[in-house]
């Protein structure tokens, strides 16, 4: 599976895209000039993701939800406070239901995988190399809807709201 076909899979579902997020940091080629962009302290451009952000309203229009939970662990990465600062807020105004676990003090049977969750009956893998480079996106045949249920809601019981999260403390 390519990243065109993951893409598909948003169009294919038919009521919600929901993932978990946990990788440290990711070397994503298109981020760069943002990301060195909010290195350098410069103002974020007003079109920052606005690709994604149509194709957020244009699920949300079709009547699909989308959700994700991010995992932090304290100290914050580099690239999680950028995300935090410049990629979490404008997805959230697009419309994407977005929440943070910070699991620097819990213990949770989670696993250490990123993947998406469509319709609670697609299972896609997002794999990636130890510095976030990702490797493939892997659609899994026969996966174990229950287990991977259990993951979103164990993550998504354990997590909080974007805005009431704080990450100076």
């Amino acid at each position: 599976m390519i990243l065109s076909d993951l893409l598909q899979s948003f169009e294919d579902c038919e009521r919600t895209a929901w993932r978990f997020e946990c990788q440290p940091s990711y070397a994503i080629p298109r981020e760069n000039t943002g990301f060195a962009l909010w290195k350098a302290g410069e103002p974020k451009p007003e079109d920052h993701n606005s690709a994604w952000h149509e194709r957020v309203r244009g699920y949300l229009g079709a009547g699909k939800t989308l959700g994700r939970v991010r995992v932090v662990r304290r100290p914050l990465t580099v690239y999680q406070q950028y995300q935090l600062d410049w990629g979490i807020p404008g997805n959230i105004e697009a419309g994407e239901d977005i929440r943070i676990l910070d699991m620097t003090e819990l213990d949770l049977d989670l696993p250490n995988q990123d993947f998406w969750l469509f319709d609670d009956e697609t299972v896609v893998h997002l794999n990636f190399e130890a510095d976030g480079t990702m490797i493939n996106v892997e659609q899994l045949e026969d996966p174990d809807l229950l287990q991977y249920r259990k993951w979103r809601d164990t993550a998504l019981a354990h997590a909080m709201p974007f805005r009431e999260f704080d990450a100076r403390t």
